[in-house]
């Protein structure tokens, strides 16, 4: 079956997890995440993407990299305090 998708719509959610899909994820990022541990991967993964900063001769390449480093740990930190949020 050919995609039928076009322009920006790849880059949305599916259908199938807007409902229980996506509610099952959320609740296992909150459950994997959840104590001690759990904190300690969260702030190492801060800690060397979000709070992580490159001067100025950082090159196109390595400023690509890090923002896509980031985007993965904010949807991990959304994806937990979604699931937090129905437990």
């Amino acid at each position: 079956m050919p995609d039928t998708k076009s322009g920006w719509d790849w880059f949305g959610v599916s259908q199938s997890q807007e409902g229980g899909e996506d509610r099952i994820l959320a609740l296992s990022f909150a459950r994997c995440f959840r104590g001690i541990d759990g904190e300690c991967v969260l702030k190492h993964l801060r800690a060397m993407t979000v709070e992580q900063s490159l001067g100025p001769a950082a090159s196109d390449s390595m400023l690509r990299h890090l923002e896509g480093q980031r985007q993965l740990v904010s949807h991990i930190q959304g994806l937990i305090e979604r699931g937090r949020g129905q437990t």
